[in-house]
């Protein structure tokens, strides 16, 4: 896996739609390897010292658990923490987030998926210098597997989601004071069918309003995720379900943004269309396409677990919620 640096000298104020002399220079910075690091999947976040900061879920001197790193604008690679130095890896492991965050206090903040006291994962922070504290640790009682990192809310606490665990075992949303104190503010699959969602994966955002908006990856009406709204103090409203397949897309993956208009704008991972569709302009343009095989089934949840220091690589299938809130999540691992 490399860093890349892209410039753009665009020559006219349409050049974007016209695309007729934009000029591109790529640059690669760095290329991972093991023992720092590989397969990184989240973005990079610059710090105020001017570095770009990262993680890595894979590698790392700690059998390959993870790590997290900084590169400067001009491309010195330093690996600042491995996880899993710990015994169990009660400093977590797989960090998965989207990226980490620079709190106000300089510090970065991120999550790992997995380890941890309670084995659900991790909240932690880690100082430019490479300072690691975990301030909580997941049981699955109260959420477990973070996929999407947290963010600083105007209040000073740290709002995030967890894909799993929860009162109902299909994710949560929490908040924790810069101390470590969690709270659960919302348990998903708390309405019949889980209509309400299940299974949030991105970070959340917090809009102008003062009110945080994210996405579930399964759940809804249909099953194929949800957008919703939840309040610093937990009251959640769900704005819209994904009808997926061929209609409106569904499974969203990503963190939404509020654009300057106000509006919330994201991306769903599935849902254009059953199967394998035509790639052609004509097919792009449409909002159906002709579908190549029927949808996959998700249910049983297949999900893959990597027990700290453990040698089993083998998939373990948990029961996901019955009728339409069912859960998906295949992660396959680096090797």
């Amino acid at each position: 896996m490399k860093i890349l640096r892209i410039s753009c000298v665009l020559g006219g104020f349409l050049s974007l739609v016209l695309s007729v002399s934009a000029q591109t220079t790529f640059t690669t910075l760095y290329s991972f390897n093991d023992l720092e690091g590989y397969q990184p999947i989240s973005g990079l976040v610059q710090a105020t010292n001017g570095d770009l900061y990262g993680t890595a879920p894979n590698g790392g001197a700690n059998n390959g658990f993870g790590t997290v790193f900084k590169i400067t604008p001009s491309g010195t690679f330093t690996t600042v923490y491995t996880f899993c130095q710990q015994s169990t890896c009660l400093d977590g492991y797989e960090p998965y987030q989207e990226s980490l965050i620079q709190a106000t206090n300089g510090d970065l903040y991120g999550t790992t998926n997995g380890g941890g006291a309670g084995g659900g994962g991790t909240v932690f922070k880690i100082t430019p210098g490479g300072t690691l504290t975990t301030l909580t640790s997941f049981d699955f009682t109260d959420g477990g597997g973070p996929d999407g990192g947290v963010i600083q809310g105007t209040d000073g606490n740290f709002y995030g989601t967890t894909f799993d665990g929860g009162a109902n075992g299909q994710g949560t949303v929490f908040k924790m004071t810069p101390g470590g104190t969690l709270t659960t503010l919302y348990n998903f699959c708390n309405l019949t069918n889980c209509t309400d969602g299940a299974n949030p994966w991105a970070t959340l955002v917090q809009a102008t309003n003062g009110n945080f908006y994210g996405t579930t990856s399964n759940g809804g009406t249909r099953g194929d995720g949800t957008v919703f709204k939840i309040t610093p103090s937990g009251t959640l409203t769900t704005l819209y379900s994904f009808e997926g397949v061929g209609v409106d897309g569904g499974n969203p993956h990503a963190a939404l943004i509020q654009g300057r208009d106000g509006n919330l704008y994201g991306t769903t991972y599935g849902g254009a269309a059953p199967g394998r569709c035509s790639r052609s302009p004509q097919a792009a343009r449409s909002r159906h396409c002709t579908p190549s095989a029927e949808p996959t089934v998700r249910n049983p949840r297949l999900r893959w677990f990597r027990p700290p220091m453990g040698i089993s690589m083998e998939p373990q299938r948990e029961a996901g919620p019955v009728s339409t809130g069912q859960s998906s999540k295949s992660r396959p691992l680096a090797r």
